[in-house]
């Protein structure tokens, strides 16, 4: 059999620090446009209100608050869903790195083994055919279960996204009619 050189022991490690390292630069820069976006939208509803506080308080009658209920019930809904869209695409976005870095260095550890498992073949010594032949099922096994379960995890992502958007354009629809309802019930007390 063969020995696990200290040069190899030393690059695994270097090669474990390096993923570990990628991964968590990944997750920052997520975190960090995610604390953008955040920074952003207080900033906007800070201003927003304001502008409404003024506006609500120039109403010289009920109606007149009304209305500015009325206008920008949707704006509102609109910006929620924007707002959620983005915070969506950014999470998908460093999920789709994350899983892509894992996918390549998955590869590379599945290659490594193929490796071990070929030297091991080489060096094995007569008679534990059997035991190889075991040991290479047994990898081609785990890596077809990845293979698989890595499969299913991007079908649930897609059904995921398209539940996304359709709960988001009901949302929204559902906010437009409720907008329009109240139009017309403050059009009628007028």
């Amino acid at each position: 059999m063969t020995q696990f050189s200290q040069e190899q022991f030393i690059a695994a490690q270097k090669n474990h620090a390096d993923t570990f390292f990628g991964l968590t630069n990944k997750v920052f820069d997520g975190f960090e446009k995610l604390t953008i976006l955040n920074l952003q939208a207080a900033k906007s509803i800070i201003t927003e209100t304001q502008e409404t506080t003024g506006k609500a308080l120039s109403g010289k009658d009920p109606q007149d608050l009304l209305e500015l209920q009325n206008a920008l019930a949707q704006p509102a809904a609109e910006k929620t869903r924007a707002y959620s869209r983005h915070a969506y695409e950014i999470l998908s976005a460093t999920h789709a790195e994350f899983v892509k870095f894992a996918e390549a260095q998955f590869s590379g550890y599945g290659q490594n083994v193929q490796d071990f498992v070929d030297s091991v073949a080489k060096n094995a010594p007569a008679g534990s055919e059997p035991a190889v032949a075991l040991l290479k099922s047994t990898i081609t096994a785990a890596l077809t279960a990845y293979d698989t379960a890595n499969k299913a995890t991007r079908q649930v992502v897609e059904i995921a996204e398209s539940n996304f958007d359709a709960a988001t354009a009901a949302a929204s629809k559902a906010t437009g009619d409720t907008t329009a309802q109240s139009s017309r019930a403050a059009a009628k007390a007028a």
